[in-house]
């Protein structure tokens, strides 16, 4: 049992990992966009256009809440 557990917690910092890195790439990338270009976010299915502003804001948003889940998982 301890087997399966393990897996499955080495599996969930893997994929939280990847989560961080797509996120930390999509803030490098909306960096380096001219300020006057028109961006589109997905939220769910759709995608909204919005100002690379938000969308960077948002996705430090969401980097932050990835490293706070794997910070609490390599506590445990």
């Amino acid at each position: 049992m301890a087997t399966a557990s393990s897996s499955a917690s080495a599996e969930t910092k893997l994929n939280l990992v990847k989560e961080i890195r797509t996120h930390e790439v999509a803030v490098a990338e909306l960096s380096y966009l001219p300020a006057s270009r028109p961006v589109y976010q997905k939220t769910g299915n759709l995608f909204f256009r919005t100002t690379i502003q938000k969308a960077t804001a948002s996705e430090q948003k969401l980097l932050d809440s990835a490293k706070a889940k794997l910070g609490k998982l390599n506590s445990s």
